[in-house]
């Protein structure tokens, strides 16, 4: 609520007759005097001391659906990241906002840009990847490296070729496409991991990294495949206008 100059002006005057160290009630509101002569409204501690923290979107879902002391107000559900989510309320008349839910996505720390031995990036491989086509090849690539494959490897640049085991005594070569197509898990499990572009690169003592190649551009999918999962499942909220998804 803005002031007037009518009310300015008022406030100007309880001041002066106050004096300092008082405090004052201008149109509803209350006003401290400090020592120095300023004034400086004083606001109520009427909003919420705990955030609900949640790590789930059904989390979300579930709460906002059950905040009935809020069914007469608008409540704003905004898509912060692709491993956040918050709610918060309408301004209030001193224009704040009350933060009721924090949801923060349960994720791997995935070794991205760090060489790992063979062993170590098969394990990040299956545990923190969805299962795609060209990580099926990875994983069959550094199942079956021999040990001078990678010092031999043939390398144009962008492509590594390597010879690996085909068989109980015999060998053969694999070309490494680049980019690899990868879906890591790294946004609510409740969405569809988004794939994107890898860059996969080998070298000696049989190691290998994978280096992001997309610009970020998964981090949109992800936001969006999230705001979609809201949508559809705080649909009846949406409709009544209770509820505003935002990303």
């Amino acid at each position: 609520m803005e002031m007037t100059t009518d009310t300015i002006n008022r406030l100007h005057e309880l001041s002066l007759e106050a004096g300092k160290g008082k405090v004052i009630e201008v149109d509803g509101r209350h006003y401290a005097i400090d020592g120095d002569g300023d004034v400086r409204l004083i606001k109520p501690q009427n909003l919420a001391d705990n955030i609900v923290e949640v790590t789930t979107l059904m989390g979300v879902v579930d709460l906002v659906k059950s905040l009935e002391e809020r069914k007469s107000q608008n409540l704003y559900v905004q898509v912060k990241s692709p491993t956040r989510v918050v709610v918060f309320g309408h301004l209030d008349e001193y224009g704040r906002r009350e933060s009721l839910v924090i949801a923060k996505a349960m994720t791997p720390d995935i070794n991205y840009s760090r060489f790992l031995d063979q062993e170590q990036m098969n394990i990040s491989l299956q545990s923190q990847f969805e299962e795609t086509k060209d990580r099926e090849l990875l994983l069959k690539v550094i199942g079956n490296l021999k040990e001078e494959a990678v010092r031999n490897a043939s390398d144009d640049g962008v492509s590594q070729a390597v010879t690996i085991k085909s068989g109980v005594a015999t060998v053969s070569d694999v070309k490494v496409p680049n980019p690899v197509g990868l879906a890591p898990y790294r946004t609510f499990n409740e969405v569809t991991q988004p794939t994107s572009n890898f860059v996969f690169r080998m070298r000696e003592g049989m190691q290998s990294a994978i280096f992001e190649a997309d610009g970020g551009a998964w981090e949109l999918e992800a936001m969006s495949n999230v705001k979609d999962f809201l949508t559809k499942n705080l649909e009846d909220e949406i409709e009544t206008g209770h509820v505003i998804v935002i990303a």
